[in-house]
């Protein structure tokens, strides 16, 4: 096995240490006449419905796990998820819809969910099931405005480089079912929510746009990080207006701390990246690598995240004099500014960035990819680069600094070999990095 095949099993290592069907079942079960969920212990006679709701790419695969604990106890759900990643579900409707931007699929998901939890009543139970992907493909449109509008927004906030806390407070303030506003629909049932994290920090509010969650941002913050960006002219009039509404206590804000709703609900963090991170870190021990976890946190823009992994690299071999091999791992979700017109995603960016800066670093690798299984809007999940990918590129005769100006790091590892192929892997906990040193 070759360095960068150690680094692909790594990685798949670390995925399917979150897939939510282990996940789940670790904290739902049923004894007896008692459902338990984590800590909440719920007698099944006291409950008359059981309605299962929820979006997010790893949304399909929670649903059939949490239909194969509760059967036909169920009785109405529906989910929605990115196209291609469905599994067979008996008791819960399934809609593929958009993601990243937004689409009428979506719209139509997120009716159907919201006249589900619109019939729940005092004696009923909600399970809302969360994971990333879940803020595009939990999909409405204020009233005035159109879907259209709704997918500049997104497509505008994605090429200036706005991160999800960012992009999740104006998403929350443009629907009615984000930022806890899922939660007042269901209000008086009591909802509990598992939650897939692909978020750094793992905040409730912000994954998925937390739409069982207190929300601390407002109006006002919405349409100021629109003018942190100056892209207020960008953004179609209609949807200004509504946050400029908002903003003058015209529009119902989303849901806060004191709601009564919040009282009902619990929001509850089934699956994280330090899981993954543990999980990846066994694994590259078991192939010989002393290993470190760098950190669970690298956010901001992807050309920095790629001179501190490279220049954290460096110092671990400056102080390696026994000569060891060495493996770093990195987790968490850069932002990419696109100016080009080429194919890829932040992950593939990354690793071409990457083998531009070790191309002189003899004996390391460097793996990006999305837990997902997806990439930008490729069918990649990302790339791995090692010392000799520069070389082999100009062997090529590709111009690596070509690619990566034109944002188009797909085409290039769709040549060079570099693209890390896996499928939906029906879980999502943000970007993982390997970076191994021989």
């Amino acid at each position: 096995m070759n360095q960068r095949q150690k680094a692909i099993e790594i990685f798949l290592a670390g995925v399917e240490s979150v897939k939510p069907d282990n996940l789940i079942k670790r904290y739902v079960s049923i004894y007896q006449d008692t459902l338990q969920i984590d800590e909440i212990r719920l007698g099944l006679s006291t409950i008359k419905n059981i309605y299962v709701v929820g979006a997010g790419k790893a949304s399909a695969l929670m649903a059939q796990t949490v239909e194969s604990i509760l059967g036909n106890r169920i009785t109405e759900g529906h989910i929605i998820t990115k196209y291609g990643h469905s599994v067979p579900l008996k008791f819960i409707g399934i809609t593929e819809a958009g993601h990243p931007v937004p689409d009428e699929n979506g719209i139509r998901g997120t009716e159907q969910i919201l006249s589900i939890v619109n019939k729940a009543g005092k004696e009923d139970l909600v399970i809302c099931l969360i994971s990333g992907g879940g803020s595009a493909l939990l999909a409405d449109v204020p009233e005035g405005c159109t879907l259209e509008d709704l997918k500049i927004v997104s497509s505008v906030l994605l090429k200036v480089g706005a991160n999800i806390t960012e992009m999740n407070c104006i998403r929350k303030h443009l629907s009615k079912v984000k930022g806890g506003q899922l939660a007042r629909a269901a209000f008086p049932a009591r909802v509990i929510s598992l939650i897939l994290s692909d978020v750094i920090g793992d905040p409730p509010d912000v994954i998925a746009s937390g739409p069982t969650a207190a929300d601390p941002t407002t109006f006002a913050d919405a349409i100021a990080i629109m003018r942190n960006y100056k892209i207020e002219n960008q953004i179609p009039k209609q949807i200004y207006g509504v946050l400029q509404d908002g903003s003058e206590k015209k529009r119902q804000e989303t849901l806060k701390e004191s709601d009564e709703a919040l009282l009902l609900t619990d929001n509850l963090i089934i699956g994280t990246n330090n899981l993954a991170l543990k999980r990846a870190k066994e694994k590259a021990e078991s192939l010989g690598y002393e290993t470190q976890i760098i950190t669970n946190k690298l956010e901001g823009d992807v050309v920095d995240i790629t001179s501190y992994i490279v220049n954290t690299t460096i110092e671990v071999i400056k102080d390696n004099r026994a000569g060891i091999s060495i493996c770093l791992l990195f987790a968490g979700e850069p932002a990419v500014r696109v100016n080009g017109t080429g194919l890829g995603g932040r992950n593939q960016h990354l690793a071409i960035i990457a083998a531009r800066l070790i191309k002189d670093l003899p004996g390391i690798t460097i793996l990006s990819a999305g837990t997902d299984g997806t990439d930008g809007p490729t069918n990649a999940a990302g790339a791995v680069v090692d010392t000799f990918t520069y070389k082999n590129s100009s062997n090529l005769q590709l111009d690596i600094d070509q690619y990566i100006n034109n944002f188009n790091s797909y085409h290039f590892f769709k040549q060079e070999g570099g693209l890390i192929i896996t499928g939906p892997t029906q879980t999502n906990v943000m970007d993982l990095m390997v970076v191994l040193i021989d």
